[in-house]
């Protein structure tokens, strides 16, 4: 059975913020030299992003399962479309409100859905991938007739002055020679942000319009072979173990700790991250016969445009070049919304009139929590 994505929507709160303003609204962090920050945004080339707070309390203005369901309320794939009619709902998050129970079950209880099949997928920017092929797979067997898919964050409640913590491995002075050094620091504060997008699964194409046919989902993780790199709640020990805060002696070392932040093994980063993604791609090229040229359109989620170059110089490695004019993002006005990110550029290309019949469209969404990819291929019918 086919399976197509019909509509797409997203939601980002508040006014846009500027580079200027970064720490007017997350607080600003003391140990956090404002040299590092100029580095970070220089190689990131964000050039605004969105925040789920207020700019002069602090407070949050919307919960991450908030986020997700004003995303969902936007969606529109018919005419008499009803948030009732919605089947299954799959959501995915690198951050929940809550532990437990599963961020779907929240987001379902903010839109006041009747009875239906809700499912979580956990992880970072996979995460709203592993929600989408959850949501076709359901379509395409025939055990729902829709489903609708999410991804968001609320990166914020990381990020904030009174909850954030350094812990840099490199003295200062080499950030501006080897860039990369600097994520072990305080790039997390100049690139994340807060964001959803959700994306309405049908086994029927629009009748009004356009539809994108999703033509197969590949999940490759290496976390097989590689440590862990990016990671929250725990720590890493030097044999490269990860424990996790119930390994805590108490709460309170846990907190003195602060082993809820978000942590990024920059040196396993920089080494691994361009490797796994050629050897990714080249399983998903051997496995579907995809040639570069057959691709009209090529939709990245890179969390910096540090990356960039990094990404096409491994494609161009594994004989797979697709220029830079058939890439799309909107990295630099949205931010790097992590498992939300593939939707809202989903979005923005869907909307832009610029898809013609039978076009094909390649996605790509990295990893580095233990170093996953993955590729999805997308027809315009």
């Amino acid at each position: 059975m086919n399976v197509y994505i019909t509509d797409l929507a997203s939601f980002l709160p508040n006014d846009p913020v500027d580079n200027d303003h970064i720490e007017d609204v997350l607080g600003r962090v003391q140990a956090i030299p404002s040299r590092s920050k100029a580095i970070m945004l220089r190689n990131n080339k964000i050039k605004q992003r969105y925040y789920a707070l207020d700019p002069k309390t602090g407070e949050f203005t919307h919960s991450n399962a908030q986020l997700t369901a004003e995303a969902v309320r936007r969606l529109k794939p018919y005419e008499d479309f009803k948030l009732d009619d919605i089947a299954c709902l799959c959501c995915g998050t690198t951050s929940p409100d809550v532990l437990l129970p599963g961020h779907a079950l929240m987001v379902m209880g903010e839109l006041c859905l009747p009875a239906c099949d809700a499912v979580t997928t956990a992880g970072i920017c996979i995460a709203g991938m592993t929600a989408l092929k959850h949501a076709c797979m359901n379509v395409a067997a025939g055990f729902s007739p829709n489903a609708v898919a999410t991804g968001s964050e609320l990166s914020s409640s990381y990020l904030r002055g009174d909850f954030f913590s350094v812990i840099a491995d490199d003295p200062e002075a080499d950030l501006a020679k080897k860039p990369i050094l600097a994520f072990d620091a305080d790039f997390l504060r100049w690139m994340l942000s807060d964001g959803a997008g959700a994306a309405f699964i049908s086994g029927e194409k629009n009748p009004n319009g356009i539809s994108l046919q999703v033509d197969w989902i590949e999940n490759i993780s290496f976390a097989g072979e590689l440590d862990t790199c990016m990671y929250a709640g725990g720590w890493k020990n030097e044999d490269g173990r990860v424990d996790g805060w119930r390994a805590a002696p108490s709460a309170r070392d846990a907190a003195r700790n602060n082993f809820l932040a978000v942590r990024q093994d920059a040196r396993l980063l920089g080494r691994e991250i361009v490797p796994t993604m050629t050897r990714a791609l080249s399983q998903a090229v051997s496995k579907h016969g995809l040639k570069p040229e057959d691709i009209d359109w090529y939709l990245p989620h890179y969390s910096s445009h540090y990356f960039r170059d990094k990404f096409y110089a491994g494609m161009q490695e594994v004989g797979f070049e697709i220029p830079y004019e058939k890439w799309f993002t909107n990295l630099y006005t949205t931010g790097n919304v992590g498992a939300a990110s593939i939707y809202l550029i989903m979005e923005a290309l869907f909307k832009s009139g610029e898809l013609k019949k039978d076009q094909r469209l390649l996605c790509f969404i990295p990893e580095s929590g233990r170093f996953s990819h993955c590729f999805m291929h997308l027809t315009v019918v």
